[in-house]
């Protein structure tokens, strides 16, 4: 049988918590029964159940001065639990003033809409000046910060625009991780193409993998690549043949929609690295990828509400529109 556990929050029997080290405290008559991993993230929230689960596994975990190993066990009145947490390692991140717009924000998480020619991690070829940076430097505490994560659930390419999802504390940040993961957010993107796929909506499925050849791209892999999946749906025709599309994203791989519109032929106007570059004498020519995320549909991890978020098209995009509707539609 179960055990449901409600919302907790550390009380007068939790005899504190210190940073870095760890925390003890006994198992209240209405804990009895308790798993004793959820035990402790009921009372410690801003811990997720998988951060105790490893503790456990690292003999970090005791309960009565008895190191517990099974994070299944189950728990009595008065048994008193103790855990010691490793200091966490410092974070090479650096906090910098970055300009980001924030949408939406609680205690838990937040939405921020990304501007195009931002890049959203450290990595190899750029160490600083990322929208990592400019959270700590906004948020100074942020889960995930020795990875270089600070909060960031999910990417977008540096020259895409639009939502990203931020979690504000670990237990937040396990959750939407688990929800990526489990394909149960849904994610929708706008693109101006320059061209038309086939059929005006329909669904690729086509592995991706890392380029054999160029290793910044990826590509179509039939052997190697991994399982993704697109769903698209012309909005909108223009006269020179491109399109705007609404595009739903079932995985979430590295350059998923850039590949899969390549791979129909259709590129994204301004992707010079996948087919999409436009030719100096067109005229209309984006400075950049015309992709942006415009919605995110999923279940915040604390309250159980489901929420829908979106981001308007970024200006220059919407300056590419008024563009090409210059030019006149197409049926």
């Amino acid at each position: 049988m179960s055990v449901p556990v409600p919302d907790g929050q550390p009380d007068a029997s939790t005899t504190g918590s210190i940073p870095g080290q760890g925390a003890e405290c006994q198992v209240l008559p209405q804990e009895a029964g308790w798993r004793l991993d959820h035990f402790l993230s009921a009372r410690f929230p801003e811990h997720s159940r998988s951060f105790f689960l490893k503790l456990a596994q690292q003999a970090r975990v005791s309960v009565n001065g008895q190191p517990a190993a099974k994070a299944g066990l189950r728990l009595k009145t008065g048994d008193r639990v103790a855990f010691a947490a490793p200091a966490a390692e410092p974070s090479a991140l650096r906090p910098e003033p970055i300009a980001f717009e924030v949408l939406f924000e609680d205690e838990d998480l937040l939405l921020l809409s990304k501007p195009p020619g931002l890049t959203v991690h450290p990595g190899s070829g750029q160490k600083s000046g990322t929208l990592a940076n400019g959270l700590l430097y906004r948020y100074a505490t942020l889960p995930g910060l020795a990875e270089g994560r600070a909060g960031l659930v999910h990417r977008l390419d540096k020259d895409t625009s639009g939502l990203l999802l931020v979690a504000r504390n670990e237990r937040c940040l396990q959750a939407l991780m688990a929800a990526f993961q489990e394909r149960s957010v849904r994610k929708v993107y706008h693109a101006i193409l320059l061209r038309s796929p086939a059929e005006a909506q329909g669904r690729i499925t086509a592995p991706i993998g890392r380029h054999p050849l160029q290793r910044q791209k990826m590509a179509v892999r039939e052997q190697n690549g991994r399982f993704a999946a697109t769903n698209w749906r012309v909005v909108e025709r223009f006269a020179n043949g491109w399109v705007l599309a609404e595009i739903g994203l079932e995985t979430g791989r590295t350059h998923q929609i850039r590949v899969h519109m390549s791979a129909l032929h259709c590129p994204v106007a301004g992707d010079t690295l996948y087919g999409g570059r436009v030719a100096a004498s067109a005229p209309v020519r984006p400075l950049r990828q015309m992709l942006h995320a415009s919605s995110l549909t999923f279940t915040h991890p604390v309250s159980g509400q489901e929420m829908t978020a979106t981001a308007p098209l970024w200006p220059d995009m919407q300056a590419v529109l008024a563009a090409l509707r210059g030019l006149g539609r197409a049926p």
